[in-house]
Order: C-alpha cells, then structure tokens, then sequence
C-alpha cells in the first residue's frame, strides 16, 4: 500500500494547438510475422495495417504508413510503401501545422528513416516537407533486437544455436524463419538497425514509451541483454546510445518507478531519445493495448518539441514500505500507457 506525500508540477498547456484542435497523429506500425510467410500484396498490407491499431490508436489517428514486414527498410518498404505515403500527405497539407507520429516496435526504425529523408526526398519531388513535432515510440525496435539476429542464424543453420533458442523464435515469430522469409529481420539485426540513420539532422524529438514484462513466459529474456519487453531490450527501447545489459532508463529509478541508484541504467541516448515513462507491468505488445498494467515511472519532464513548444510532465511522488521512493506520471494508476501518451500531447 502506498501513501502519497507530496505532488510534484502540475501539466502545462504545453501544446496549445494540440489542446484546441488536436495535432494530426500519423501511426507507424510494428513487424508483423506472419507476412514472412503469407507475404501480402499492397490492400492485404493495407489491411493488416489497420487491424494493428484496432485497440486504441487506430480511431484516433489521422492517417497510417503501412507497410509489409517481408521487405527490407531501405528497399521496397522505402519506395512501394513510405514515399507514396508521403506524398499523399504532403499534397493534403494534414501535417502543416504539426502532426505526431506515432510508433510501435519496429515502427520506431522506419520513422527514423523517415524524419532523415523526408525532407529531402519532399523538397526535391517540389513538395513540402512534413512537419513532424515529435514522435511517441511504444517498445521501440529501433536499436535493433538479439531476437532477429537469433532468427536468421536459425534460419541460415548457425551452429551456435540450441533448441532453446529455436523455441524462443517459434514463440516470437511463431513460424520456423528461412533464408527465403527474413524480410526486415535483416534490419532488425544489432547491428545493421544501429547503422541506420545514426546523427539525424532533424531535431524531431523521440519520446520513449518503454515496458518491462514479457508475453513469452520469459523464455525470450535470456537472448535479451538486460531488462527486456520480452522482444526488444532496454538498450532499444530506452534510446541508449550503445547497446549493453541496461536494466532501466534511468540511472536514478527503476521500471516500477522507485527512486534508487541504478548501476546500468541508461545514461547517454541516441540523438533527440527522450525516455518518458516505464511501467514494470507493460510487454512489448501491452504498451499499445487497452489494458492497464501498473503506474508508470516518470523519467523525462520537461523538453522542448521540434516546433519551440514545451513538454512538460505531470509527476506524483509516493512512498511505500522501508523508506522507499516512488515518482509516477500523474494518471497513470488509473490510465493505460497508450492513454498517458495521448493525454500529455494534446
């Protein structure tokens, strides 16, 4: 049981224009394994988009980048999928004023590719550029996860894997990976994700939505450095900077939102990554559901948006048992993480 003892700083209009009218969310989903295998033509990729959303964001967002998960980033997801996406919304004008882009999983990795070339690629077709603001990244991918390099040494009959990490895989991808089905888990390998899009030149800040459970009994999280979601680790999903057995985002809380001296917690990030929230409570698929699974800790307060406005956090703190220290986002006791997002931008 805990008791509160003190309220920290209460939500600023931040974002008037998001307050009165709303900035524009534009979603980009995660992979998708089953489109190794079934390898779906454009309305199939389509719908499969739509369905990605159906629990929370899809009804609230304006537009989506859908995109097929048996292609490879900078290839045929780039000029079949994004670039006539970006158009369509560049000739709109939807994000003129400012849109939100909204990510999920590796989501993150193609808007990182996106916030890089659009500007170039819009200005050059004689378009305009989009006006991203910001981005929210729930579980983001974007650092890559050891689960696809598992995967395609699977797939391509390494010898260092072991039956244990061939069930991993069954249970992530819930198929057996071929060297004729990899598709984006090439750029989801470490490496290669952390190759692209490296030092941005936009300054679109990415703010980092990051949960700590598993959906796979933890069967994954020994292939996982560090604390994990149960596909993508700490390292990624926080933004760091290098890749390393992180165990929080914050060298000063944990993922339950306890204030104490972490010895891996992240302390440097990627260009423009701004961890939000944790919850210990939240798996790599339950950061974009319906369902509450705990408070969030509130690592991130104040920063500036790429437009000049201010974002700043609402934070509770409360104590429990033994002297500890706890500091939640106000609201989330009550509110998913996908409602906590959209509640502090708009």
């Amino acid at each position: 049981m805990f008791i509160s003892i003190a309220m920290g700083i209460l939500l600023i209009t931040a974002m008037p224009a998001a307050a009165d009218s709303g900035y524009p969310v534009v979603l980009i989903h995660g992979f998708q394994p089953h489109q190794l295998q079934a390898q779906p033509n454009a309305d199939q990729v389509e719908l499969d988009g739509a369905a990605y959303w159906d629990e929370y964001w899809g009804p609230r967002a304006a537009a989506r980048i859908d995109w097929p998960s048996h292609q490879r980033v900078t290839q045929q997801i780039s000029t079949q999928y994004v670039w006539p996406k970006l158009q369509e919304l560049s000739s709109s004008g939807l994000c003129r004023d400012g849109c939100l882009l909204v990510t999920h999983s590796t989501g993150d990795l193609i808007a990182r590719h996106i916030l890089e070339n659009q500007r170039n690629w819009l200005e050059n077709a004689g378009l305009e550029p989009l006006n991203f603001v910001a981005t929210i990244d729930f579980a983001g991918a974007g650092g890559g996860s050891e689960l696809a390099d598992i995967a395609i040494n699977v797939a391509e009959g390494g010898g260092l894997t072991n039956a244990a990490m061939r069930y991993a895989i069954s249970l992530w991808l819930g198929i057996t990976p071929t060297q004729g089905n990899l598709g984006v888990l090439s750029d989801l390998r470490v490496a290669n994700a952390r190759q692209l899009a490296r030092l941005p030149d936009e300054r679109v800040p990415r703010l980092r939505f990051v949960g700590d459970a598993t959906d796979f009994w933890s069967v994954t999280a020994p292939f996982l450095p560090g604390h994990d979601d149960g596909v993508v680790s700490a390292h990624s999903t926080c933004g760091a900077a290098d890749v390393s057995n992180f165990n929080s985002c914050s060298p000063t809380m944990n993922f339950s939102g306890r204030l104490t001296s972490m010895s891996n917690g992240v302390e440097q990030f990627m260009p423009y990554h701004y961890p939000i929230a944790m919850g210990s409570g939240y798996s790599h698929s339950g950061t974009i559901a319906a369902q509450h699974e705990g408070p969030l800790g509130s690592v991130q307060r104040l920063l500036n948006l790429a437009n000049g406005e201010t974002l700043s956090v609402a934070y509770e703190r409360e104590s429990g048992w033994f002297g500890r220290r706890f500091e939640y986002i106000q609201g989330s006791q009550q509110q998913t993480m996908s409602e906590v997002a959209q509640g502090l931008l708009r």
